[in-house]
């Protein structure tokens, strides 16, 4: 089973019944004020109002010793942290995500991705997966920050079973959602920006 709506997770999420999904897959705006190339950008990107509220719910709907996987901006962590741990999340891990390429540069060349691991309450991944993950350039078509699908995989079949629920309530190009699908998983999506709403529609269809 699937569902993919568009609109505002802290609009749609309230009405979701409590600990209604298995797993969380995300990767919200890093509050970076991130402009590609292209002149694309990300809603929410801009501001951090929507970080407590946001994952105050994502912890709400997910189940008991269930896990959320969250990427993050590292430059604004002490924000996400901040949120995380005030919605109730542990944090049991930390995963890094070395790329081949810089995507961005300052005072270094940026050349990783990373993600933290969130505990509610005690769970227990399927099987243990490494904290350093390989990454491929996933040529951002439908977004500009799109995660690349041989990513996700190792992360959906870890902390979720086949069958479950797994939820990105900042879908974007709909890659969890499609990681969960080719891994069994049922997937419940919502995308905000109407354009990449569309875009993950479409991928989704194939």
């Amino acid at each position: 089973m699937t569902l993919f709506l568009q609109g505002d997770c802290l609009d749609i999420l309230p009405t979701f019944t409590r600990e209604c999904v298995n797993f969380v897959l995300t990767d919200p705006p890093y509050l970076a004020r991130y402009v590609d190339r292209s002149g694309r950008s990300i809603i929410g990107d801009d501001n951090d109002a929507w970080i407590k509220p946001a994952f105050a719910e994502i912890y709400r709907v997910l189940a008991r010793d269930s896990y959320c996987v969250s990427f993050y901006g590292w430059p604004h962590a002490d924000r996400f942290i901040e949120a995380w741990r005030a919605a109730g999340f542990r944090i049991v891990g930390h995963l890094v995500f070395p790329k081949r390429y810089a995507s961005n540069s300052g005072h270094l060349e940026y050349a990783h991705e990373c993600a933290y691991l969130l505990a509610k309450g005690n769970p227990r991944s399927q099987h243990l997966i490494s904290d350093v993950l390989p990454w491929e350039y996933s040529g951002n078509k439908y977004h500009p920050t799109e995660k690349p699908l041989a990513a996700l995989r190792p992360i959906v079949e870890a902390f979720s079973a086949p069958g479950d629920w797994v939820l990105d309530p900042f879908a974007g190009s709909g890659s969890t959602l499609l990681a969960a699908r080719q891994c069994g998983r049922d997937y419940i999506g919502i995308e905000l920006d109407s354009v990449y709403y569309e875009k993950a529609t479409k991928r989704l269809r194939y």
